[in-house]
């Protein structure tokens, strides 16, 4: 079995090599690990998930893992369900023809069809364009509201529409007499 400074590890790279084989069951093993990259190798098989007394090598398991990439490898099989590794981008698996399952949009062999559609990174929902259109329509309808109170506050009482008048002749002759300054310099 592996000592407690390896099963303590943070970050493994192990990208951009010639590893060949199944997924190392140890990796599975380092639950403090974040960060794991087995990208650009060899690795063929399916991603560790074990039954049984070696559920604790699962990678299934690996509850701290933030960043995973294995993509172009050979991998093949399902991705784990239920685990953290659905929740990676589908590109973490990119050129491992034979993964199969969410993230991915591709059907596992004997699946009827997937519960959940998988999710589409960069992709716009249908409903953000109905949100969409609710933010202008309510914005429309506000600043509508909000100009025809100002309006109609002014045209009713006569002290505020003289007031507001005297306003705008003031800030007039102000920006005229700025602008003349600026231009005389």
């Amino acid at each position: 079995m592996l000592n407690g400074s390896v099963t303590k590890l943070r970050y493994f790279d192990l990208s951009i090599n010639s590893f060949s084989g199944v997924i190392p069951m140890f990796i599975g093993s380092m639950t403090w690990l974040k960060y794991l990259d087995l990208s650009t190798n060899f690795f063929n098989g399916s991603i560790p998930v074990f039954i049984g007394s070696m559920t604790r090598l699962s990678m299934s398991h690996m509850t701290s893992l933030d960043y995973m990439d294995a993509s172009y490898n050979n991998l093949s099989g399902r991705i784990p369900s239920g685990t953290q590794l659905q929740t990676f981008e589908p590109t973490r698996y990119t050129g491992n023809t034979g993964l199969c399952g969410p993230p991915l949009a591709k059907y596992c062999p004997r699946d009827k069809e997937l519960e959940v559609a998988p999710f589409v990174y960069g992709s716009e929902g249908e409903g953000e364009d109905d949100i969409r259109i609710w933010f202008y329509f309510g914005g429309g309808t506000g600043f509508e509201i909000g100009f025809w109170i100002a309006c109609g506050a002014l045209l009713v009482n006569r002290r505020g529409r003289k007031a507001f008048s005297r306003f705008l002749d003031i800030s007039k002759d102000w920006v005229c007499v700025k602008l003349l300054i600026l231009i005389a310099k």
